[in-house]
């Protein structure tokens, strides 16, 4: 921290000083998260460098982006199964609150199908796991401060279910005033919005300073698979587990082939002879449209991580994970403010033998928005007893259909009240829906679909109607 402060200029060391004194007196947060904060903002006044020498970037071999397929399979001995699986620890990002949704609560307690919200899915995998192979994979759920308290409420209900539970919090940190560079919370902004999470690079760190990771190594636990709460396709993948305990990769990024959906999505790269995510922030200027082009860069990070605990031990007690930092502006009651956060991805360049595996897109399954929910609440998905979504093999594409809602069905509650029922959709290409548009019963969309109400004009489209590429401007339409 000392060196990285010898760089600053005097006004960012004075900035720094007084930064400092402020911190110290918030006593709303732990001397870990103060210790962390500082060491960010001290990084990031230093200016480290966040872009990369685009000629020293290279593709990755085969080695270092592992195809799926040429994992080797699993044996089917039940026994060795449940010994990989007792090494093994899943954690779920749950930090996130479903607001662009219309919602409240936890991102992770929509209800995604038949009335299952995606804890409810999450928690019957891993049961169904467990009771396989009689092993015990705990789940654990790393809360920011934002879900915490309504988590452990929704939690209480799985009481009695045969699967162990964890809950941890992720560091609070305050938000940083633009203008004289002061915490907010020192400035008699006492509520919730004073405060941030610092993104899911804090996974390390909070995993151990909340004595969670102590706990999983005392037990035994090896390898913890990080995913995102809200992606449907995380689920434990025995060849990958496999092969990271046969390999000791200490690290594995599951990549998926980009889409031209995912042109902004980060990406894997060989750089100065390692493994290393290049996500957007950090590309210049005159390359963003290189680095957009599916030709060049193929593949994007899913965000499901594979992790040696026994590494994230190593590498936290040595403060060695310094992930780029992601400043990211907001306001707050008409106050530029600043946050900085990092991203689990970016930990990958830490760890020895890091890899990526190139998985197929069924295990990238994530409802951002109510585009999403329409998808996987489709007849273009099942739903297994064991919790699973699986995608109907009825559909012959193999993308699935692109879809865009307008404004009207941007909220959970008015998007599932504009619906009778969700449409048949396993024969659609894409869908764009504008208006005051409400869906009967029964309906099925093939092709390509446009439904546009006029302005001022309530448009249904009637039960049962069968609309197989076509615009609807108007009943005359359909």
């Amino acid at each position: 921290m000392a060196a990285a402060a010898a760089t600053l200029s005097p006004a960012d060391a004075e900035k720094l000083s007084k930064l400092k004194s402020d911190v110290a007196s918030l006593n709303q947060i732990s001397e870990n998260e103060k210790s962390g904060f500082i060491n960010l903002v001290t990084r990031y006044l230093s200016g480290e460098a966040q872009h990369v020498e685009w000629s020293k970037i290279q593709t990755p071999t085969d080695e270092v982006v592992v195809p799926y397929d040429s994992l080797a399979s699993v044996p089917e001995d039940a026994a060795e199964t449940r010994k990989l699986l007792d090494k093994l620890v899943v954690l779920k990002l749950n930090g996130g609150l479903g607001t662009t949704m219309g919602c409240t609560g936890p991102k992770s307690v929509i209800e995604v199908r038949n009335g299952l919200t995606f804890l409810d899915l999450i928690v019957t995998q891993i049961e169904s796991l467990n009771a396989k192979y009689g092993c015990s994979v705990p789940l654990l759920l790393m809360n920011s401060f934002n879900t915490h308290d309504d988590t452990l409420k929704i939690v209480e209900k799985y009481a009695n279910s045969k699967i162990e539970i964890h809950t941890f919090n992720q560091s609070q940190y305050p938000r940083l005033v633009v203008e004289d560079f002061r915490p907010l919370p020192s400035k008699g902004n006492t509520g919730k919005d004073a405060w941030y999470p610092p993104g899911h690079g804090d996974v390390f760190p909070s995993l151990k300073n909340s004595g969670k990771l102590d706990a999983l190594l005392s037990q035994g636990k090896e390898y913890v698979f990080v995913a995102n709460s809200d992606n449907l396709g995380a689920i434990v993948d025995l060849k990958i587990l496999n092969h990271l305990i046969k390999n000791k990769n200490e690290y594995c990024m599951e990549v998926t082939p980009k889409t031209l959906a995912d042109v902004k999505g980060g990406t894997l790269i060989s750089y100065e002879g390692k493994v290393q995510l290049l996500e957007i922030a950090q590309v210049p200027d005159e390359h963003v449209n290189e680095f957009k082009s599916i030709e060049k860069f193929k593949i994007f990070n899913t965000n499901n991580l594979w992790v040696n605990l026994h590494a994230i031990n190593r590498l936290v007690e040595k403060d060695a994970l310094k992930m780029e930092i992601i400043p990211n502006p907001k306001e707050v009651d008409g106050v530029k403010v600043l946050q900085l956060e990092t991203a689990a991805g970016a930990a990958i360049k830490f760890f020895d033998r890091a890899i990526g595996v190139n998985v197929p897109r069924s295990r990238f399954l994530p409802v951002k928005a109510t585009s999403d929910l329409l998808l996987v609440q489709s007849d273009l998905y099942t739903l297994t007893d064991d919790g699973y979504v699986v995608r109907n093999p009825a559909r012959a594409n193999p993308a699935n259909p692109s879809i865009d809602l307008g404004p009207e069905f941007k909220k959970v509650a008015n998007f599932l009240s504009r619906f009778k029922s969700i449409p048949s959709i396993v024969e659609l290409d894409s869908l764009k829906v504008t208006g005051d548009v409400w869906f009967g019963a029964g309906i099925v969309l093939k092709g390509k679909v446009t439904i546009a109400a006029k302005s001022g004009v309530k448009l249904e489209i009637p039960d049962g109607a069968v609309v197989a590429n076509k615009e609807i401007n108007g009943p005359e339409d359909i």
